[in-house]
């Protein structure tokens, strides 16, 4: 298999990236039961494993000219006059690029939160909590795997856009747990199962829809985890604790509300004109559409787990989300594991149809 870095358009870029961190590592001698509900979490969390190999048939191929089938009201420049200039083919390779720039955005995602993820074992000081978050472990290894395989059939990808690595430098360097809860858990996890959310609801292509649906099946737990966590955790904090974590939540989400405006790279390696497409991207209601719908995971989890000062309502009301802090994260949950076991079955129903029609033969 090619590796990943082979598939950068654009050199130059290091193999590895080294975040230096300090925290404690914290042993719970207690050896209780738990908490009821992270307990149950944990349990589902084992129950619900899976291989990305056998699961998702990887026979599969993208289309040629729009790999996931994906409507060209998702490219961040559709009906600018720069795309209205560009020829089918430019168009074509336009779609390649863009659909594998946020592939790869997911597969430099899913590698963090696995590291989140192995440092959140370490420094909860939870013998649940530690339980729940070894299983996301494996989780996130599993989708690291799977978005690397989907990668791998774009011919292309990027590396980490500047906004997501610098909240992730923030996820692993800060020596508090919660902070990296927040980080990963609520906004990057936040943010992801929504996004993820859009591809497997608009995508025709099946294979793209299978590896977005199961990887959300598992992300939406992950979220319950922080969420449950958390929301035990902020009412032992001082008020002065709670306006920090606050303040960090806001700066947070503006950071990865801009980062659709990172893709410069992408642009230069079309040769593309940057700055107008980037300033089309900014005014565009498609793109600020898309920036509210990201934040339908993260406005009711913030809520649920009390960071709900003036300063968040007013930051979640200048971004025109507010709305969103009525809906209720379970019944979210509960839908992504839906539509999941729907895609399984009708799988499950293909796969049979197919080994009749061969014996028929």
């Amino acid at each position: 298999m090619t590796a990943l870095r082979d598939l950068y358009p654009m050199p130059g870029i290091d193999d590895h990236w080294h975040v230096p961190q300090q925290f404690d590592a914290v042993f719970d001698w207690r050896f209780d039961e738990g908490r009821t509900t992270l307990m149950h979490l944990y349990q589902k969390g084992k129950d619900m494993q899976w291989d990305a190999l056998s699961r998702i048939d990887w026979t599969q191929e993208l289309d040629p000219e729009n790999p996931m089938q994906m409507p060209d009201e998702a490219v961040a420049i559709y009906g600018s006059d720069v795309w209205n200039k560009m020829t089918k083919k430019e168009r074509i390779e336009l779609r390649r690029h863009t659909q594998a720039w946020n592939i790869s955005q997911f597969l430099q995602g899913e590698q963090a939160a696995l590291l989140a993820a192995s440092k959140i074992v370490s420094s909860v000081p939870d013998l649940d909590a530690k339980f729940y978050a070894a299983t996301q472990v494996m989780d996130e290894a599993r989708h690291v795997e799977a978005y690397r395989l989907l990668q791998g059939k774009f011919g292309v990808a990027y590396p980490m856009t500047d906004p997501l690595q610098e909240l992730v430098n923030d996820a692993l360097r800060d020596s508090r747990w919660d902070v990296t809860y927040l980080a990963m858990q609520v906004v990057i996890e936040g943010l992801a199962l929504a996004a993820f959310g859009t591809i497997r609801d608009l995508a025709q292509n099946p294979l793209a829809r299978m590896v977005n649906a199961y990887v959300m099946e598992d992300e939406a737990r992950h979220v319950a985890f922080g969420r449950l966590s958390l929301r035990d955790y902020y009412p032992q904090l001082t008020q002065k604790e709670r306006d920090e974590r606050e303040e960090f939540l806001v700066e947070a989400c503006y950071l990865m509300r801009d980062r659709m405006t990172q893709s410069h790279e992408l642009y230069d390696v079309l040769d593309l004109p940057a700055a107008e497409c980037k300033e089309f991207v900014e005014n565009s209601e498609i793109v600020k559409l898309y920036r509210t719908l990201l934040f339908q995971r993260i406005v009711p989890i913030v809520k649920d787990i009390g960071l709900w000062g003036p300063r968040i309502r007013k930051a979640y009301e200048d971004m025109g989300v507010l709305h969103y802090a009525e809906l209720d994260p379970q019944t979210l949950q509960d839908e992504d594991e839906r539509i999941a076991a729907q895609i399984d079955a009708n799988k499950a129903r293909s796969d049979y149809v197919h080994a009749v029609a061969g014996l028929a033969e």
